[in-house]
């Protein structure tokens, strides 16, 4: 959660979130309209666009070099796009695709998926365990979960009584986080195996579609957003019965009055009674809008994200000890063109070509040691170019700097 990719009418935008006060854009393309879908590899080079002028062609980007480095062309739509280092992930209606991103070449189709009109699925970004989560099912709420490194099935999760709304992998593949398109109830289970490990209710009241689901990178919180005003943040801990004695208030005793009655009750009715309240909130001044959220350290301190799609970054701070509502901190407009401006007087350096056609034009000085086709920061970045052999021995892909990763615990 350390950039930001946003799709326009115009092509499609990358900032850098180092900064609280300043938004810093990292590139602006303009090669190809109506951008729909842009998913950068963390904060690397490499870029995956699609556009809904070929919206069944997926086209791979070093955004850096303003090269191409392939496109593919599918049977329907492309509903949605999710990668990490080891795996490029392709959802349409009915089938999902399994790239090997190191060359793109496809790995695994999984044909006749329910039907998934959203491109609903989510993918591990810790590729040690690439796991994939999509719907099973197109009128309940069962989780389909997919090994995309030994391309077999892992398990099956009923997690919902009704179609599934959003899913969110924590960021070492270990946690699932799942809602059901009513949106009452957020539920986390272990991966792979599949069990239960926390029930949250967002709210009784009324029904709301989350449209973004996201752990903290240490999986201690979990953000829900909705087309609500809004936005929940749970905290993954369990309650025990070690916890200091609570004031003698009217709200703490009617607690332990219901602590108490749950023990009498159906545990269905008793589970809904004991599930934890959101930790910290959120009130946005807008409503109806979809957004998503992230959570992230940014300068040091626990930030919560919020992007509209009416093109505005909200930063909020969070209190991680006591909770509470959020208060907003910084509000940065995505659309405006003057820091880009800025950028381009400060920058010194000779354009990079802007699009394939000029880039294959260039001389390629780069020898051929192998016949794989591929991608690399050096070797493999041009169409039909090829990756030396000895790149392969560190990782799956070669993009700028090993830094450009996060760090993966397993």
């Amino acid at each position: 959660c350390s950039s930001l990719a946003i799709g326009t009418t115009t092509g499609y935008r990358l900032f850098s979130l180092s900064s609280v006060e300043q938004l810093d854009q990292v590139h602006e393309s303009n090669e190809i309209p109506d951008v729909y879908i842009v998913e950068r590899l963390f904060s690397s080079s490499l870029v995956v666009v699609v556009s809904h002028a070929k919206p069944q062609q997926m086209n791979v980007y070093h955004f850096k070099k303003g090269t191409e480095i392939c496109n593919y062309s599918y049977s329907s739509n492309i509903l949605s796009i999710r990668l990490n280092r080891q795996r490029l992930v392709v959802c349409l209606e009915e089938s999902i695709y399994i790239h090997n991103i190191k060359d793109m070449k496809l790995l695994k189709t999984i044909l006749e998926t329910p039907p998934n009109t959203t491109g609903l699925c989510a993918l591990s970004i810790n590729h040690a365990n690439s796991y994939l989560a999509y719907p099973g099912s197109a009128t309940s709420g069962e989780i389909a979960l997919y090994d995309g490194n030994t391309l077999k099935t892992a398990c099956t999760i009923p997690a919902h009584d009704g179609p599934l709304a959003a899913l969110a992998f924590n960021s070492t593949g270990s946690k699932l986080a799942s809602a059901s398109e009513k949106g009452t109830v957020i539920r986390v289970f272990s991966i792979p195996g599949g069990q239960k490990l926390y029930e949250f209710r967002r709210g009784m009241k009324r029904y709301v579609n989350i449209s973004s689901l996201v752990f903290s990178m240490d999986s201690q919180f979990l953000c829900a957003s909705s087309n609500t005003e809004t936005v929940h943040i749970f905290k993954l801990e369990h309650l025990t019965d070690s916890r200091p004695e609570e004031p003698p208030t009217w709200s703490g005793y009617m607690g332990k009055m219901f602590q108490a009655a749950t023990n009498y009750l159906p545990a269905q009715v008793s589970g809904m009674m004991n599930q934890d309240r959101a930790f910290a909130t959120v009130r946005l001044n807008i409503s109806g809008q979809r957004n998503i959220c992230a959570l992230s350290t940014i300068q040091k301190l626990p930030r919560l994200l919020v992007t509209t799609s009416d093109g505005h970054l909200y930063i909020y701070n969070l209190d991680p000890q006591d909770g509470g509502e959020c208060v907003l901190i910084k509000k940065h407009s995505l659309l405006s063109s003057g820091k880009m401006e800025e950028n381009k007087e400060n920058d010194l350096r000779p354009p990079l070509p802007q699009s394939y056609a000029a880039t294959v034009a260039r001389q390629s000085t780069v020898p051929s040691t192998s016949t794989m086709p591929g991608y690399s920061e050096d070797g493999g970045a041009l169409r039909g170019e090829v990756i030396p052999e000895h790149e392969f021995a560190t990782g799956p892909v070669c993009l700028d700097d090993e830094n450009e990763f996060p760090p993966v615990s397993i």
